[in-house]
């Protein structure tokens, strides 16, 4: 499955779009300035993700991959 077909299922799951997902990262302190802060672990984000969004590992690695920047 591609990076974008993750994202697509993601969005169709949840509603959400990956910047939606950016700014809740943002809310819940775990970027500041667009980047993840220092000492914040991808556990911490994607355990977040699979809790709140019932995301599988897979997609709420993609979305941790897209809040690092990654957009292809």
């Amino acid at each position: 499955m591609s990076f974008q077909a993750y994202l697509d299922n993601i969005q169709t799951k949840t509603g959400k779009t990956p910047t939606d997902f950016e700014t809740l990262a943002a809310e819940k302190g775990f970027t500041r300035d667009g980047q993840i802060k220092q000492g914040v672990k991808a556990t911490e984000i994607t355990n977040w993700l699979k809790d709140e969004y019932e995301l599988g590992h897979g997609h709420a690695m993609a979305i941790y991959a897209y809040i690092k920047g990654k957009r292809e």
